[in-house]
Protein backbone atom coordinates (compact mmCIF):
# COMPACT_ATOMS: atom_id res chain seq x y z
CA UNK A 1 0.00 0.00 0.00
CA UNK A 2 2.56 2.63 0.87
CA UNK A 3 4.14 1.86 -2.89
CA UNK A 4 1.01 1.86 -4.53
CA UNK A 5 0.79 5.41 -2.37
CA UNK A 6 4.42 6.50 -3.71
CA UNK A 7 3.53 5.94 -7.32
CA UNK A 8 0.21 7.90 -6.45
CA UNK A 9 2.48 10.92 -4.83
CA UNK A 10 4.94 10.95 -8.11
CA UNK A 11 1.89 11.10 -10.25
CA UNK A 12 0.85 13.64 -8.88
CA UNK A 13 4.16 15.80 -9.01
CA UNK A 14 4.63 15.04 -12.50
CA UNK A 15 1.34 16.32 -13.37
CA UNK A 16 1.60 19.45 -12.02
CA UNK A 17 4.34 19.94 -15.30
CA UNK A 18 2.69 18.76 -17.88
CA UNK A 19 4.91 20.32 -20.88
CA UNK A 20 8.06 19.75 -19.23
CA UNK A 21 7.17 16.22 -17.93
CA UNK A 22 6.47 15.84 -21.94
CA UNK A 23 9.76 17.01 -23.39
CA UNK A 24 11.42 14.68 -20.53
CA UNK A 25 9.70 11.78 -21.61
CA UNK A 26 10.67 12.76 -25.35
CA UNK A 27 14.41 12.10 -25.16
CA UNK A 28 13.67 8.70 -23.61
CA UNK A 29 10.81 8.01 -26.43
CA UNK A 30 12.91 8.52 -29.00
CA UNK A 31 15.69 6.41 -27.72
CA UNK A 32 13.16 3.64 -26.81
CA UNK A 33 11.58 3.78 -30.45
CA UNK A 34 15.47 4.23 -31.43
CA UNK A 35 16.80 1.03 -30.14
CA UNK A 36 13.27 -1.27 -31.37
CA UNK A 37 13.54 0.30 -34.84
CA UNK A 38 17.30 -0.49 -35.18
CA UNK A 39 17.01 -3.78 -33.60
CA UNK A 40 14.01 -4.66 -36.23
CA UNK A 41 15.96 -3.58 -39.02
CA UNK A 42 19.20 -4.80 -37.89
CA UNK A 43 17.56 -8.80 -37.70
CA UNK A 44 15.69 -7.97 -40.68
CA UNK A 45 19.06 -7.55 -42.42
CA UNK A 46 20.25 -10.70 -41.18
CA UNK A 47 17.61 -12.64 -41.97
CA UNK A 48 17.48 -11.12 -45.29
CA UNK A 49 21.66 -11.80 -45.71
CA UNK A 50 20.57 -15.19 -44.80
CA UNK A 51 18.16 -15.71 -47.04
CA UNK A 52 20.14 -14.28 -50.52
CA UNK A 53 23.51 -16.75 -49.52
CA UNK A 54 20.58 -19.39 -49.32
CA UNK A 55 19.57 -18.48 -52.70
CA UNK A 56 22.87 -18.43 -53.68
CA UNK A 57 21.78 -22.05 -54.36
CA UNK A 58 24.13 -24.25 -51.94
CA UNK A 59 20.89 -25.85 -49.85
CA UNK A 60 19.45 -26.89 -53.35
CA UNK A 61 19.13 -30.68 -54.67
CA UNK A 62 18.28 -31.45 -57.90
CA UNK A 63 16.23 -35.01 -58.85
CA UNK A 64 16.09 -35.34 -62.64
CA UNK A 65 14.19 -38.17 -64.59
CA UNK A 66 16.39 -40.54 -66.25
CA UNK A 67 20.36 -41.49 -65.68
CA UNK A 68 22.76 -41.28 -68.99
CA UNK A 69 26.61 -40.81 -67.86
CA UNK A 70 28.58 -39.97 -70.87
CA UNK A 71 31.49 -41.54 -70.98
CA UNK A 72 30.36 -43.34 -68.05
CA UNK A 73 30.41 -47.18 -69.24
CA UNK A 74 34.47 -46.08 -69.33
CA UNK A 75 35.11 -45.64 -65.65
CA UNK A 76 32.11 -48.49 -64.55
CA UNK A 77 29.67 -45.50 -63.99
CA UNK A 78 26.26 -47.28 -64.13
CA UNK A 79 24.14 -45.70 -66.30
CA UNK A 80 20.53 -46.28 -66.61
CA UNK A 81 17.91 -44.49 -69.45
CA UNK A 82 18.71 -41.29 -70.89
CA UNK A 83 15.10 -40.62 -70.06
CA UNK A 84 12.86 -41.67 -67.99
CA UNK A 85 9.22 -41.60 -67.38
CA UNK A 86 9.36 -42.74 -63.39
CA UNK A 87 9.07 -39.91 -61.74
CA UNK A 88 5.60 -38.34 -60.16
CA UNK A 89 3.82 -36.15 -58.36
CA UNK A 90 3.39 -39.03 -55.87
CA UNK A 91 7.44 -39.10 -55.48
CA UNK A 92 6.95 -35.67 -54.34
CA UNK A 93 4.57 -35.90 -51.55
CA UNK A 94 6.56 -39.11 -50.39
CA UNK A 95 9.31 -37.46 -50.49
CA UNK A 96 7.74 -34.61 -48.31
CA UNK A 97 6.47 -37.10 -46.05
CA UNK A 98 9.68 -39.33 -45.60
CA UNK A 99 12.98 -37.36 -45.89
CA UNK A 100 13.17 -34.53 -42.71
CA UNK A 101 14.75 -31.62 -43.18
CA UNK A 102 13.13 -29.87 -45.93
CA UNK A 103 12.13 -26.56 -45.98
CA UNK A 104 10.58 -26.35 -50.23
CA UNK A 105 9.97 -29.20 -52.88
CA UNK A 106 8.98 -28.18 -56.01
CA UNK A 107 8.16 -30.52 -58.89
CA UNK A 108 8.90 -29.40 -62.21
CA UNK A 109 8.75 -29.32 -65.91
CA UNK A 110 9.90 -27.61 -68.92
CA UNK A 111 8.92 -27.01 -73.11
CA UNK A 112 10.34 -24.73 -75.29
CA UNK A 113 7.17 -23.11 -76.70
CA UNK A 114 6.39 -19.60 -78.42
CA UNK A 115 4.67 -17.14 -76.58
CA UNK A 116 2.88 -14.18 -77.82
CA UNK A 117 0.75 -11.33 -77.35
CA UNK A 118 -1.14 -8.96 -79.83
CA UNK A 119 1.88 -7.82 -81.80
CA UNK A 120 4.77 -9.36 -80.47
CA UNK A 121 6.40 -12.92 -79.89
CA UNK A 122 8.69 -14.35 -78.40
CA UNK A 123 10.44 -17.88 -78.02
CA UNK A 124 12.21 -19.24 -74.99
CA UNK A 125 11.66 -21.26 -72.39
CA UNK A 126 8.60 -22.43 -69.96
CA UNK A 127 8.91 -24.05 -67.21
CA UNK A 128 6.02 -25.83 -65.01
CA UNK A 129 6.74 -25.56 -61.05
CA UNK A 130 4.77 -25.20 -57.85
CA UNK A 131 4.20 -22.47 -55.71
CA UNK A 132 7.46 -23.02 -53.74
CA UNK A 133 9.60 -22.49 -56.15
CA UNK A 134 9.68 -18.78 -55.40
CA UNK A 135 10.81 -18.75 -52.13
CA UNK A 136 13.16 -21.72 -52.89
CA UNK A 137 14.80 -18.79 -54.86
CA UNK A 138 14.34 -16.02 -52.56
CA UNK A 139 12.11 -14.00 -55.33
CA UNK A 140 10.97 -10.90 -55.48
CA UNK A 141 8.31 -9.94 -57.03
CA UNK A 142 7.34 -6.87 -58.63
CA UNK A 143 4.48 -4.39 -56.37
CA UNK A 144 0.78 -5.09 -58.00
CA UNK A 145 2.36 -9.06 -58.69
CA UNK A 146 1.99 -12.23 -56.92
CA UNK A 147 2.90 -16.52 -57.28
CA UNK A 148 0.51 -18.67 -58.12
CA UNK A 149 -1.09 -20.60 -54.98
CA UNK A 150 -1.43 -24.13 -54.48
CA UNK A 151 -5.46 -23.86 -55.95
CA UNK A 152 -4.20 -22.38 -58.86
CA UNK A 153 -1.91 -25.75 -59.13
CA UNK A 154 -5.09 -27.91 -58.00
CA UNK A 155 -7.31 -26.27 -60.92
CA UNK A 156 -4.46 -26.54 -63.33
CA UNK A 157 -5.30 -22.78 -63.31
CA UNK A 158 -3.95 -21.10 -67.15
CA UNK A 159 -1.82 -18.43 -65.41
CA UNK A 160 1.96 -17.15 -65.59
CA UNK A 161 4.68 -15.51 -64.02
CA UNK A 162 7.47 -14.22 -66.08
CA UNK A 163 10.88 -12.99 -65.92
CA UNK A 164 11.76 -10.20 -66.30
CA UNK A 165 13.59 -10.32 -69.96
CA UNK A 166 10.21 -11.90 -71.01
CA UNK A 167 8.83 -9.38 -69.99
CA UNK A 168 10.86 -6.65 -71.65
CA UNK A 169 10.17 -9.22 -74.85
CA UNK A 170 6.76 -9.23 -74.88
CA UNK A 171 5.46 -6.06 -72.88
CA UNK A 172 8.75 -3.41 -73.25
CA UNK A 173 8.14 -1.10 -70.40
CA UNK A 174 4.31 -1.45 -69.98
CA UNK A 175 2.86 -3.43 -67.20
CA UNK A 176 2.10 -7.09 -67.77
CA UNK A 177 0.13 -8.14 -64.70
CA UNK A 178 -3.57 -8.50 -65.49
CA UNK A 179 -2.41 -8.91 -69.32
CA UNK A 180 -2.49 -12.28 -71.40
CA UNK A 181 -0.06 -13.92 -73.63
CA UNK A 182 -0.68 -17.32 -75.82
CA UNK A 183 1.39 -20.05 -75.57
CA UNK A 184 1.30 -22.50 -78.30
CA UNK A 185 -2.96 -22.37 -78.58
CA UNK A 186 -3.67 -21.85 -74.81
CA UNK A 187 -4.40 -18.07 -73.76
CA UNK A 188 -2.93 -17.35 -69.95
CA UNK A 189 -3.13 -14.42 -67.54
CA UNK A 190 -0.11 -12.71 -66.15
CA UNK A 191 -0.46 -12.63 -62.14
CA UNK A 192 3.30 -11.90 -61.64
CA UNK A 193 6.78 -10.55 -62.67
CA UNK A 194 9.76 -12.47 -61.11
CA UNK A 195 13.12 -10.61 -60.07
CA UNK A 196 15.12 -13.65 -59.89
CA UNK A 197 18.63 -13.44 -59.40
CA UNK A 198 19.05 -16.69 -61.31
CA UNK A 199 20.57 -15.83 -64.88
CA UNK A 200 18.86 -18.13 -66.74
CA UNK A 201 15.40 -17.82 -65.02
CA UNK A 202 15.16 -14.35 -66.37
CA UNK A 203 14.37 -15.20 -69.97
CA UNK A 204 11.71 -17.96 -68.69
CA UNK A 205 7.84 -17.90 -68.36
CA UNK A 206 6.80 -20.35 -65.24
CA UNK A 207 3.12 -21.85 -65.10
CA UNK A 208 1.33 -24.50 -62.97
CA UNK A 209 3.36 -27.75 -63.54
CA UNK A 210 -0.16 -28.90 -63.87
CA UNK A 211 -0.79 -27.10 -66.69
CA UNK A 212 1.97 -27.61 -68.18
CA UNK A 213 1.39 -31.29 -68.12
CA UNK A 214 -2.23 -30.69 -70.08
CA UNK A 215 -0.26 -28.66 -72.60
CA UNK A 216 2.05 -31.27 -73.08
CA UNK A 217 0.38 -34.58 -72.92
CA UNK A 218 2.06 -35.77 -70.13
CA UNK A 219 1.64 -37.22 -66.63
CA UNK A 220 5.09 -37.53 -65.33
CA UNK A 221 7.77 -35.39 -64.02
CA UNK A 222 11.28 -34.30 -65.70
CA UNK A 223 12.54 -32.91 -62.44
CA UNK A 224 12.14 -32.24 -58.67
CA UNK A 225 13.72 -29.50 -56.18
CA UNK A 226 14.17 -29.67 -53.01
CA UNK A 227 15.08 -26.72 -50.59
CA UNK A 228 16.79 -28.14 -47.19
CA UNK A 229 16.45 -26.08 -44.03
CA UNK A 230 20.72 -25.62 -43.48
CA UNK A 231 22.96 -25.85 -46.14
CA UNK A 232 25.23 -28.96 -44.88
CA UNK A 233 21.93 -30.76 -44.93
CA UNK A 234 21.68 -31.13 -48.86
CA UNK A 235 24.25 -34.06 -48.96
CA UNK A 236 22.27 -35.95 -46.44
CA UNK A 237 19.05 -35.41 -48.13
CA UNK A 238 20.37 -36.14 -51.22
CA UNK A 239 21.33 -39.61 -49.56
CA UNK A 240 17.69 -40.05 -48.31
CA UNK A 241 16.50 -39.36 -51.24
CA UNK A 242 17.94 -42.48 -53.44
CA UNK A 243 17.06 -45.43 -51.47
CA UNK A 244 13.25 -43.81 -50.86
CA UNK A 245 13.17 -43.76 -54.75
CA UNK A 246 14.55 -46.60 -55.95
CA UNK A 247 11.70 -48.71 -53.36
CA UNK A 248 9.65 -46.58 -55.39
CA UNK A 249 10.52 -47.29 -58.56
CA UNK A 250 11.17 -51.26 -58.01
CA UNK A 251 14.47 -50.62 -58.48
CA UNK A 252 16.87 -53.38 -56.35
CA UNK A 253 20.17 -55.41 -56.30
CA UNK A 254 22.86 -53.80 -59.09
CA UNK A 255 20.10 -51.83 -61.49
CA UNK A 256 20.90 -48.59 -62.11
CA UNK A 257 18.56 -45.52 -60.71
CA UNK A 258 16.25 -43.90 -63.79
CA UNK A 259 16.88 -40.73 -61.67
CA UNK A 260 19.97 -38.63 -61.18
CA UNK A 261 20.71 -36.34 -57.66
CA UNK A 262 22.78 -34.05 -57.38
CA UNK A 263 22.99 -31.12 -54.60
CA UNK A 264 24.03 -27.58 -56.40
CA UNK A 265 27.23 -27.29 -54.76
CA UNK A 266 28.01 -30.45 -56.74
CA UNK A 267 27.25 -29.14 -59.69
CA UNK A 268 28.66 -25.77 -59.61
CA UNK A 269 32.01 -27.54 -58.87
CA UNK A 270 31.93 -30.31 -62.13
CA UNK A 271 30.22 -27.91 -63.95
CA UNK A 272 32.46 -28.49 -67.83
CA UNK A 273 34.39 -31.16 -66.15
CA UNK A 274 34.86 -34.68 -68.14
CA UNK A 275 33.22 -37.43 -66.22
CA UNK A 276 35.91 -39.22 -64.79
CA UNK A 277 37.53 -35.73 -63.25
CA UNK A 278 33.88 -34.86 -61.70
CA UNK A 279 34.14 -38.46 -60.39
CA UNK A 280 37.24 -37.45 -59.08
CA UNK A 281 36.33 -34.73 -57.67
CA UNK A 282 33.26 -35.88 -55.84
CA UNK A 283 35.01 -38.46 -54.24
CA UNK A 284 37.56 -36.52 -52.92
CA UNK A 285 35.10 -33.98 -51.26
CA UNK A 286 32.42 -35.83 -48.99
CA UNK A 287 31.98 -33.48 -47.04
CA UNK A 288 31.63 -30.26 -49.50
CA UNK A 289 28.54 -29.17 -48.03
CA UNK A 290 29.26 -28.78 -44.14
CA UNK A 291 32.64 -26.96 -45.69
CA UNK A 292 29.93 -24.70 -47.36
CA UNK A 293 28.24 -24.53 -44.18
CA UNK A 294 30.66 -23.21 -42.21
CA UNK A 295 32.04 -20.70 -44.49
CA UNK A 296 27.92 -19.39 -44.84
CA UNK A 297 27.98 -19.45 -40.82
CA UNK A 298 30.99 -17.98 -40.26
CA UNK A 299 29.93 -14.03 -42.49
CA UNK A 300 26.71 -14.62 -40.58
CA UNK A 301 28.27 -14.40 -37.53
CA UNK A 302 30.44 -11.52 -38.73
CA UNK A 303 27.74 -10.02 -40.02
CA UNK A 304 25.63 -9.95 -36.44
CA UNK A 305 28.56 -8.78 -34.65
CA UNK A 306 28.91 -5.77 -36.99
CA UNK A 307 25.47 -5.22 -36.52
CA UNK A 308 25.25 -5.11 -32.54
CA UNK A 309 27.80 -3.28 -32.59
CA UNK A 310 26.02 -0.39 -34.60
CA UNK A 311 23.14 -1.27 -32.65
CA UNK A 312 24.97 -0.60 -29.64
CA UNK A 313 26.89 2.18 -30.75
CA UNK A 314 23.36 3.94 -31.46
CA UNK A 315 21.05 2.85 -28.50
CA UNK A 316 24.14 4.48 -26.22
CA UNK A 317 23.83 7.68 -28.02
CA UNK A 318 19.94 7.60 -27.66
CA UNK A 319 19.77 6.66 -24.04
CA UNK A 320 22.25 8.82 -22.74
CA UNK A 321 20.50 11.85 -24.15
CA UNK A 322 17.48 10.63 -22.61
CA UNK A 323 18.89 10.03 -19.14
CA UNK A 324 20.42 13.45 -18.54
CA UNK A 325 17.37 14.92 -19.52
CA UNK A 326 15.81 12.62 -16.59
CA UNK A 327 18.21 13.63 -14.29
CA UNK A 328 18.25 17.08 -15.48
CA UNK A 329 14.72 17.12 -14.62
CA UNK A 330 14.73 15.47 -11.01
CA UNK A 331 17.38 17.80 -10.16
CA UNK A 332 15.34 20.86 -11.10
CA UNK A 333 12.37 18.89 -8.70
CA UNK A 334 14.74 18.59 -5.89
CA UNK A 335 15.59 21.88 -5.87
CA UNK A 336 11.90 23.36 -6.48
CA UNK A 337 10.70 20.59 -3.19
CA UNK A 338 13.68 21.28 -0.95
CA UNK A 339 10.92 22.81 1.73
CA UNK A 340 8.40 19.73 0.65
CA UNK A 341 11.36 17.33 1.55
CA UNK A 342 12.42 19.22 4.66
CA UNK A 343 9.05 19.49 5.69
CA UNK A 344 8.23 15.68 5.05
CA UNK A 345 11.45 14.76 7.55
CA UNK A 346 10.28 16.82 9.69
CA UNK A 347 7.07 14.87 10.16
CA UNK A 348 9.66 12.08 10.32
CA UNK A 349 9.82 11.19 6.73
CA UNK A 350 12.85 8.81 6.95
CA UNK A 351 16.08 9.61 3.97
CA UNK A 352 15.25 6.23 2.64
CA UNK A 353 11.54 7.29 2.13
CA UNK A 354 12.54 10.72 0.46
CA UNK A 355 15.41 7.97 -1.93
CA UNK A 356 12.21 5.93 -2.75
CA UNK A 357 9.77 8.75 -3.82
CA UNK A 358 12.18 10.50 -6.32
CA UNK A 359 13.53 6.84 -7.51
CA UNK A 360 9.96 6.27 -8.33
CA UNK A 361 9.16 9.66 -10.01
CA UNK A 362 12.51 8.84 -12.28
CA UNK A 363 11.08 5.01 -13.00
CA UNK A 364 7.78 6.93 -13.86
CA UNK A 365 9.29 8.93 -16.44
CA UNK A 366 11.33 5.98 -17.65
CA UNK A 367 8.26 3.40 -17.99
CA UNK A 368 5.69 5.98 -19.20
CA UNK A 369 8.75 6.91 -22.16
CA UNK A 370 9.84 3.36 -22.71
CA UNK A 371 5.82 2.19 -23.33
CA UNK A 372 5.39 5.02 -25.99
CA UNK A 373 8.90 4.13 -27.14
CA UNK A 374 7.90 0.98 -27.84
CA UNK A 375 4.47 1.62 -29.46
CA UNK A 376 6.21 4.01 -32.22
CA UNK A 377 9.17 1.64 -32.19
CA UNK A 378 6.40 -0.48 -33.70
CA UNK A 379 4.93 1.86 -35.88
CA UNK A 380 8.20 3.19 -37.53
CA UNK A 381 9.02 -0.75 -38.76
CA UNK A 382 5.88 -1.13 -39.86
CA UNK A 383 6.51 2.60 -42.21
CA UNK A 384 10.03 1.18 -42.63
CA UNK A 385 9.01 -2.24 -44.49
CA UNK A 386 6.06 -0.48 -46.36
CA UNK A 387 7.27 2.53 -47.86
CA UNK A 388 11.01 1.54 -48.04
CA UNK A 389 10.07 -2.57 -48.62
CA UNK A 390 13.12 -3.41 -46.00
CA UNK A 391 12.99 -6.39 -44.09
CA UNK A 392 12.51 -6.06 -40.19
CA UNK A 393 11.92 -8.46 -37.74
CA UNK A 394 10.01 -7.32 -34.24
CA UNK A 395 10.69 -9.92 -31.94
CA UNK A 396 9.59 -10.44 -28.24
CA UNK A 397 13.17 -10.58 -27.15
CA UNK A 398 13.63 -6.83 -28.86
CA UNK A 399 10.41 -5.40 -27.21
CA UNK A 400 11.81 -6.66 -23.29
CA UNK A 401 15.39 -5.16 -24.51
CA UNK A 402 14.03 -1.73 -25.23
CA UNK A 403 11.75 -1.84 -22.09
CA UNK A 404 14.17 -2.82 -19.69
CA UNK A 405 16.45 -0.41 -20.97
CA UNK A 406 14.43 2.35 -20.50
CA UNK A 407 13.88 1.15 -16.63
CA UNK A 408 17.89 0.65 -15.90
CA UNK A 409 18.74 4.25 -18.06
CA UNK A 410 15.60 5.93 -15.39
CA UNK A 411 17.05 3.85 -12.35
CA UNK A 412 20.46 4.50 -13.13
CA UNK A 413 20.08 8.90 -13.91
CA UNK A 414 17.44 9.13 -11.58
CA UNK A 415 19.45 7.86 -8.48
CA UNK A 416 22.00 10.41 -8.25
CA UNK A 417 19.18 13.51 -8.16
CA UNK A 418 16.98 10.99 -5.56
CA UNK A 419 20.25 10.14 -3.41
CA UNK A 420 20.51 14.20 -2.76
CA UNK A 421 17.26 14.55 -2.07
CA UNK A 422 17.35 12.12 0.75
CA UNK A 423 20.72 13.81 2.35
CA UNK A 424 19.15 17.17 2.56
CA UNK A 425 19.80 18.59 6.26
CA UNK A 426 15.64 19.01 7.49
CA UNK A 427 16.08 22.22 9.03
CA UNK A 428 18.21 24.14 5.94
CA UNK A 429 15.77 22.22 3.87
CA UNK A 430 12.92 24.11 5.84
CA UNK A 431 14.55 27.62 5.63
CA UNK A 432 15.71 27.09 1.79
CA UNK A 433 13.61 29.87 -0.21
Amino acid sequence: MELIATVRLAARALSRHKLRTGLTMLGLIIGVSAVMTMVALGSGAQASVEDEMKSAGTNLIYVSAGNYTRGGDDIKVASGLGAARTLTAADVDAIKLSVTGIKYISPGLSDRAPVRTADRHYFNRVIGVAPQFGPMYSWTLRRGGAMFTATDVAQRAKVAVLGSGAVASLFGDLDPVGQTVTIRTETFKVIGVSESKVEDQRDCVFVPYTTLQDLKGASSLETITVAAEQAGEASRIAADITPLLRARHHLSGSTPDDFVIRTEAAKALTKGLYTSAAVFVLANLPQLDQITLEEMTGTLQQTSRTLTLLLASIAAISLVVGGIGIMNIMLVSVTERTREIGLRMALGARGRDVLVQFLVEALTLSVGGGAIGVLIGFAASTMVTQMLEWQTVVSAGAVVLAFMTALITGVFFGFYPARRASQLDPIDALRFE
